[in-house]
């Protein structure tokens, strides 16, 4: 997907995704590639310490929106780009219970200062 095919550019974001060995089993290293690869203008997508979530596969945090995403896989990373990044929709079925229980997933209401 390329930056021409959207009206507008994204918020500004940081993409963090965990590097550490329990991550790095997941295929971690592939998902910042992935990401790496894709991200729109704007975006920066780098490779960051544990983040403490070591049983949740490969982590990866959206800042400044502050959302969690856990056991992704690189064949997620397009989904993430063009729904979250790009749509400013959070991609729900991939978000960490533990930081957004599905209590609080009802997205078609979220306040745009959120994201």
């Amino acid at each position: 997907m390329t930056d021409s095919q959207f009206p507008q550019q994204p918020q500004r974001r940081c993409v963090l995704v965990c590097q550490h060995r329990s991550c790095l089993r997941n295929s971690s290293a592939e998902v910042l590639a992935a990401f790496q690869a894709i991200v729109p203008h704007g975006v920066f997508a780098s490779g960051s310490e544990c983040m403490g979530q070591c049983a949740s596969g490969t982590t990866v945090r959206i800042m400044p929106d502050n959302f969690w995403y856990c056991r992704i896989q690189p064949s997620d990373v397009q989904t993430i780009v063009q729904q979250h990044l790009w749509g400013a929709r959070p991609v729900e079925s991939l978000l960490h219970p533990r930081f957004h229980p599905p209590t609080e997933l009802h997205w078609g209401n979220v306040q745009k200062d959120r994201l």
